[in-house]
């Protein structure tokens, strides 16, 4: 495979993998609720509490993600296997 496929397949796997993570995320964070606030908090806030789940699972969605992302560049030369998204930024480099 050339570089541009290799580019479009890391980033429709990266974005599959953000969404089941956020996914999972979401309802880990609403069992927890279910489980443990939910009884003692009143009903009212239930959909407060939604929304904090939902940013939550967001916010940790995007955590993993970003870790994960930083591991893989650690470990794999990313010039090597992917081209860049975007044109390079400012002026060409001149030997």
């Amino acid at each position: 495979m050339n570089k541009k496929a290799n580019t479009l397949l890391f980033m429709l796997g990266a974005t599959l993998f953000n969404i089941i993570i956020t996914i999972v995320s979401f309802v880990a964070l609403f069992l927890v609720y279910i489980r443990f606030l939910a009884p003692v908090l009143p009903e009212e806030s239930a959909q407060w509490a939604f929304l904090v789940v939902f940013v939550g699972a967001i916010a940790i969605g995007f955590v993993v993600y970003r870790g994960l992302l930083k591991i893989i560049t650690k470990r794999v030369k990313i010039e090597d296997h992917f081209d860049p998204l975007f044109g390079r930024r400012g002026p060409p480099k001149r030997n």
